[in-house]
């Protein structure tokens, strides 16, 4: 356990090859991405005439709990320095290009970023990051779920702090399945849950709109099919192998196909996100859904606010993502927040402290209890607190140990944007077509021939 107290004032599944990576991945924490040191362009905050120099984290929106770690760290540090909060729009994608537009104006007022983790690898390998130092790599990645040390990863070196780490589960009724006679003790396959589905006249919500949601979907599909959508990484985007045609990416497209075509997807699957299909699972049709775990407490919620019986949420059942194949293992999504710290900041190593503090297991138990927001660090899934307000917490631990990131590269935009123009609207996929599309339309884009 990583003792707040302490920081601020003292200063399986996988295959052979991802196994094998995350070996390197723990022996080669040391270093990160070479950092180019600019000057500012912008107005930055740092230290004022030698007095206590305030560090700027920039945050992605929530219910405030960054804000409130923040002054905990602030007081924590004893007068060392202070944390303010800089709030970055609400969608992934203008986070990434309004820090990439501040990093790349030589911004110096950038201290600390709250990052996705698919857009990490472009941040490093563009120089944006400071180096992790080897001490602070090895404290912050004890304890913490494989798929979250991953997710800070590149180039087999730790490039961002793991902070908070996010995982879909298979949400269920408890009275569908025991209907369908389905045991959910036990591994589910995607074929299972849909005959469940079908034989009960239930819904499978899955996120089908043309956005990130379906790069998740499929990415899940393919990694638990044994495959990756990269197949082979390079920083040199026309050396980039693609693996959505290998008989992983195959198999991923008959189930999405599948499952598109089955009359369980709910009538909006090619407009479905996470809110509806939530949505579609408390109502009277609802019977499974893959999903974050928002969904329990917003259930609750809903019940304290008498919008909703509390027989609903007292028939939610929880377990690991579905496998594509009986005898391989899940690979569930993986998503969250890890922390940068900018290479053009005047107070790195104050940065890089403070991340220590906000990554504490007592500021992550904190936010999972008070955001919702599940921790990377495997100790708080100990917390009596956590347990109590999260009764799934043990199922989210033990998904984000399965959990397979999305594909890691400088050049992600351009590959999740290849696969939601072909694989959408999900219902038009086909095996024999659409991996080869998709192929030939991303390596276009990467060898800029093509525009998405």
């Amino acid at each position: 356990m990583r003792d707040v107290r302490k920081v601020g004032v003292d200063g399986e599944r996988a295959g052979p090859g991802r196994a094998a990576h995350r070996g390197r991945l723990r022996r080669g924490l040391g270093g990160a991405a070479a950092a180019v040191v600019l000057t500012s362009a912008l107005a930055a905050c740092g230290s004022d005439g030698g007095g206590t120099p305030t560090l700027t984290w920039y945050t992605n929106p929530d219910s405030g709990g960054q804000a409130e770690i923040a002054a905990r760290c602030t007081e924590a540090a004893g007068g060392r320095y202070t944390i303010e909060t800089a709030v970055l729009p609400r969608e992934a994608s203008q986070q990434r290009e309004q820090l990439i537009r501040r990093l790349a104006a030589n911004d110096s007022s950038i201290d600390i970023m709250s990052l996705d983790p698919p857009f990490i690898p472009e941040f490093a390998e563009a120089g944006f990051l400071a180096p992790v130092p080897e001490d602070v790599a090895e404290r912050v990645t004890e304890d913490v779920v494989d798929s979250a040390i991953e997710g800070s990863t590149w180039d087999d070196e730790l490039v961002a702090v793991p902070f908070w780490a996010n995982t879909q589960l298979l949400w269920y009724r408890e009275s569908v399945a025991e209907a369908a006679g389905l045991d959910m003790s036990e591994p589910v396959t995607w074929d299972e849950v849909v005959a469940a589905a079908q034989e009960q006249g239930v819904q499978v919500g899955v996120q089908g709109i043309r956005a990130e949601a379906l790069t998740v979907w499929f990415n899940a599909l393919i990694e638990s099919a044994g495959g990756s959508i990269i197949q082979e990484n390079s920083t040199d985007p026309s050396a980039i192998e693609l693996g959505l045609t290998s008989e992983a990416g195959v198999r991923a497209t008959e189930v999405m196909q599948m499952i598109a075509t089955s009359g369980t997807a709910g009538p909006a699957l090619s407009t479905a996100n996470e809110d509806s299909t939530a949505t579609a699972f408390e109502g009277p049709d609802g019977g499974f859904n893959v999903n974050y775990p928002f969904i329990y407490p917003r259930a609750l919620a809903a019940v304290e606010d008498g919008t909703m019986d509390a027989s609903v949420p007292e028939d939610y059942g929880w377990a690991i993502y579905p496998r594509v194949d009986e005898d391989t293992p899940a690979a569930p999504p993986y998503g969250g927040i890890n922390l940068g710290v900018g290479a053009f900041s005047d107070n790195v190593d104050l940065a890089y402290e403070a991340t220590e503090c906000i990554t504490s297991t007592e500021n992550q138990a904190y936010y999972f209890v008070s955001n919702g927001n599940p921790a990377s660090d495997t100790a708080v899934y100990d917390d009596p607190e956590v347990l109590e307000q999260f009764p799934m917490a043990p199922t989210i631990r033990d998904s984000l140990e399965l959990a397979a990131p999305r594909p890691q590269t400088p050049y992600y935009s351009e590959v999740s944007g290849g696969i939601q123009r072909v694989y959408h609207p999900p219902s038009s996929v086909n095996p024999e077509r659409t991996p080869e599309e998709a192929t030939e339309l991303i390596n276009a884009v990467l060898r800029k021939e093509e525009l998405l």
